[in-house]
């Protein structure tokens, strides 16, 4: 996962928060590595990963 960009927020974040956006990118990292370790196709692992996503826009926009 070479090719990764990280957005950033345009206001300052504190300590605590970048520590736990650290700790979840490390852990979805980890995950999709033994994801595609394990054989699952691309396609799915995108698709698992932009539902949650999907779901919470809808909510945020609601």
């Amino acid at each position: 996962m070479t090719h990764i960009i990280r957005l950033h927020h345009a206001l300052p974040l504190s300590p605590e928060v970048v520590k736990a956006i650290n700790e979840m990118d490390a852990g979805l990292r980890t995950a999709i590595d033994t994801a595609k370790a394990a054989g699952l196709p691309l396609g799915l692992i995108v698709a698992l990963l932009h539902s949650p996503a999907h779901s919470e826009t809808v909510q945020m926009v609601s």
